[in-house]
């Protein structure tokens, strides 16, 4: 691995790569790297700093929002056309150029707000071809300003050394953005690629590869296949998120998403009604349980989702109380997690816990800390034909007083739905029954999700 240093004399000295850069909001960091390498005039054409508000507007226009994707798309919007504008007749020929722009909310005096910024460079990949583009939304965790300004320079450095460098394999990319940084610095959401050269990528890839890689712990995309930032997406809106592997997509998973819904709206007042916001989370853990499983196999299960309108989560938060704090991050509204009953047996393992000092207890009690919802769905017994739901569950005897005080009190809802056939189905009676020739495994599976239960690979 190159060090920052190297990364940015490298480019120095690059006679191809030439452009400005334009950072808001914590110093100029990024542009810092190129003057601490030699050769800086091979490289840099400007430099800028709108930090004060008035300045920036006078240059790049107003926003509402400083720190934003839309004002990071006015700030490359206009620092590419005027470097296009003045240099691209002089020496257009022979120079692919870029412009790196970045807004970002550093750590203030008496500031706990959250950290974090929009860093985008735009490109050429070849002397007088029209630009690409790579954007990203990172997350500053270090609790002193000097240290954020510091990270946030490095991963700059590292997103355009890699645009340059590594875009042609994702993995390697990814992973390169958190060269020379450690762990528990930064967090990376958001990746686009978009532009010349990337009209046919598949940005739900990258949504894949930064939870793969370890960069984020989730990340999301709209029905559209829009990759978007979540805790954007999830301002200030009531979350109901549903669990699971979905493969493939069941008939079951739209039941307990519709069953669901009521109760859980029935907490909410008119207007937060009109914008709960359902995810399906497909978590790392269920897409590992396959070692065969490839990124198209991945794009299958969200294509099927995505026809049916639902919001995509992608995640590594195997624990239930992790993916809480997440969504309890994004959003200050009500989320409720809605989960099988073979799920609810699994909260009380002690696997979960182990690696609390608190043990079960304290799991809990990050699950539930912002007054989350679980919504259980009933469990029909293949042999018996009973029905177990959450009244009737039977915790583990030495968590019964525990798990009635849940109850009671409105953390664990049982999720009503009459007796209903779909209930005993799972992936895996749909894959013998496709195995075995027999049809009837269409009634299992939404016709949008057709296809990818189809699938072989």
């Amino acid at each position: 691995m190159l060090t920052s240093y190297d990364k940015a004399l490298e480019l120095n000295l690059d006679p191809k790569v030439y452009g400005t850069f334009a950072e808001i909001g914590a110093g100029q960091d990024t542009a810092n790297w190129f003057f601490h390498a030699s050769g800086t005039a091979g490289l840099v054409a400007k430099s800028i700093s709108a930090y004060d508000m008035v300045m920036s507007d006078a240059i790049y226009g107003h926003t509402d929002r400083y720190v934003s994707a839309e004002r990071l798309g006015s700030m490359l919007n206009h620092e590419y056309g005027l470097l296009m504008d003045r240099l691209g007749p002089q020496r257009g020929d022979k120079t692919t150029f870029f412009s790196f722009c970045n807004t970002v909310r550093a750590r203030g005096y008496n500031d706990s707000g959250e950290c974090h910024g929009w860093l985008g460079i735009r490109f050429q990949l070849d002397p007088n071809k029209p630009p690409s583009e790579i954007i990203l939304h990172v997350r500053l965790l270090d609790a002193r300003t000097i240290e954020q300004m510091e990270a946030l320079g490095v991963i700059g450095l590292n997103l355009i050394h890699s645009a340059f460098h590594k875009r042609d394999d994702l993995k390697a990319f990814v992973e390169s953005l958190n060269d020379n940084l450690g762990e528990e610095r930064i967090e990376v959401d958001l990746l686009k690629f978009v532009g010349h050269g990337f009209e046919d990528f598949d940005n739900r890839l990258c949504a894949l590869q930064l939870v793969q890689s370890g960069l984020t712990n989730a990340t999301m995309f709209l029905p559209n296949g829009e990759v978007v930032q979540p805790a954007e997406a999830l301002y200030k809106r009531p979350v109901l998120l549903l669990r699971g592997s979905f493969n493939p997509v069941l008939n079951l998973h739209l039941l307990m998403l519709d069953q669901a819904r009521e109760g859980f709206a029935a907490s909410l007042d008119e207007k937060d009604k009109e914008r709960v916001l359902e995810l399906c989370e497909i978590s790392m853990s269920n897409l590992l349980r396959d070692s065969h499983m490839h990124g198209s196999d991945f794009i299958a299960r969200a294509d099927a989702l995505q026809a049916l309108g639902k919001t995509v989560l992608v995640s590594s938060c195997a624990e239930f109380h992790r993916i809480s704090a997440f969504l309890n991050r994004s959003t200050t509204k009500r989320v409720g997690i809605i989960l099988s009953i073979g799920l609810l047996n699994e909260l009380f393992k002690a696997k979960w816990s182990a690696n609390l000092a608190g043990g079960l207890l304290e799991s809990f009690g990050r699950l539930f800390k912002s007054a989350l919802t679980l919504h259980v769905f009933p469990w029909k017994n293949r042999k018996t034909g009973g029905i177990v739901t959450a009244e009737t569950f039977d915790a583990p005897e030495d968590s019964t007083h525990l798990y009635q005080h849940f109850l009671e009190n409105g953390y664990i809802k049982g999720i009503e739905c009459e007796d209903n056939p779909l209930m005993l189905s799972t992936g895996r009676d749909v894959a013998r029954m496709i195995e075995e020739g027999d049809e009837a495994w269409k009634e299992l599976v939404p016709e949008a999700a057709w296809e990818m239960a189809l699938r072989d690979d």
